[in-house]
């Protein structure tokens, strides 16, 4: 990996049975982390560590979900005690409905608000609170959305919920810096997951990428940009959200004739 070298490094990633987060962790195994692979999904979580193992990096296995703020002090002790100690914090964990909102109903948008915002901070500060408590530095880094920056039509909560993680981004940025503690966000555009090849087959009005731009982007053209947040090539990086979406958020929005 060249000058991206997580050794000696434990990583927590939250989410990472598929998609961003599966590509995340297999990247962060590479570097040399230790790599705690946690998702809702036995299955999947087992398998991404497995292949991080069969390229001779560390991985441990944690099956849980993390909406429940009880549960989750529990969960963060068990990922730092096979780990050794987090040094990385990586949630990717959100959901999104596609529903208008004169039809979205409150517990939907709840949970919604549940799983791409509220968990992130239940996660954050357990995490938080180990390295203030044994005055170590540590460093969070989260996947947000494109759909926090512009309005989310059919998916409203979504939407909302990731402008709130931003915010929450820069808020636990400034607050955590004088400990130590760094706190990114990358912003994916349209990224090839499951998740969202399923949305698409569901909803085919859906358009998945503006005019001119060439492909979607692939979990790993993510996971580089959260590679390189948790690292010390960004030693100096905090409370920023990093846009990866092909140039789509460049674009001037009026006809120019």
């Amino acid at each position: 990996m060249g000058l991206l070298d997580l050794s000696g490094r434990s990583a927590l990633v939250v989410g990472a049975g598929m998609g961003i987060g599966r590509a995340t962790a297999r990247m962060l195994g590479a570097a040399g982390a230790h790599t705690v692979v946690l998702d809702r999904h036995g299955d999947r979580a087992e398998e991404v560590a497995n292949v991080i193992r069969e390229a001779r990096g560390r991985a441990e296995v944690i099956v849980a979900d993390v909406t429940a703020s009880s549960d989750v002090v529990e969960v963060v002790d068990e990922a730092d005690r096979l780990s050794g100690g987090i040094d990385i914090l990586v949630n990717i964990t959100g959901s999104a409905t596609w529903i208008p909102l004169l039809e979205l109903d409150d517990a939907t948008w709840d949970r919604d608000f549940a799983i791409t915002l509220e968990q992130h901070r239940y996660v954050s500060r357990a995490v938080t609170r180990r390295w203030v408590d044994r005055g170590r530095p540590g460093v969070v880094c989260v996947v947000a959305s494109i759909s926090g920056l512009f309005g989310s039509s059919m998916h409203g909560a979504y939407g909302a919920a990731k402008a709130g993680l931003t915010s929450f981004v820069r808020s636990a940025a400034e607050e955590w810096w004088p400990l130590g503690i760094r706190v990114n966000a990358v912003v994916p555009g349209s990224v090839r997951t499951p998740r969202i090849e399923a949305t698409l087959m569901k909803n085919e009005s859906l358009a998945p990428l503006p005019e001119g731009i060439a492909r979607m982007a692939m979990p790993e053209d993510i996971a580089g940009p959260i590679a390189y947040l948790v690292s010390d090539l960004s030693k100096k990086v905090t409370g920023q959200t990093i846009i990866v979406d092909g140039g789509t958020t460049t674009r001037f929005p009026y006809a120019l004739t």
